[in-house]
C-alpha cells in the first residue's frame, strides 16, 4: 500500500555513513516498498543532510511492527528516564 505519504521532521544529531560521521538535518518518513528488506511494505527513514550530497544519508527500512516496537520504545524512554534533552 503506497501511498506517497511522506512526513519530513528537522533533526539535529549525527549519523554515520560510508565516510564517517556527518551532521543530520532532515529525516523523512514514509511507507513504501522496500529495497533490502525482507517484507513487501517497509516504514522508510531516512535521516539526511541535503547540503552535504547523496553520500550524506543513512536509510532504515523497518516492517510495520517493528517500525511500532522502535516508536514506543523510544517514547518510552524519554518519558522514564526523566532526561532534559536540549
Amino acid at each position: 500500500m503506497c501511498t506517497y505519504q511522506t512526513e519530513r521532521v528537522a533533526v539535529s544529531g549525527s549519523g554515520k555513513g560510508a565516510s564517517g560521521w556527518f551532521p543530520l538535518t532532515t529525516a523523512t518518513i514514509y511507507l513504501d516498498h522496500p529495497v533490502d528488506a525482507p517484507a513487501s511494505h517497509t516504514l522508510n527513514v531516512d535521516f539526511i543532510n541535503p547540503e552535504r550530497g547523496p553520500s550524506a544519508r543513512v536509510a532504515v527500512e523497518l516492517d510495520p511492527e517493528s517500525a511500532r516496537s522502535l516508536a514506543e520504545a523510544i517514547l518510552l524512554t524519554l518519558e522514564t528516564t526523566g532526561a532534559e534533552i536540549g
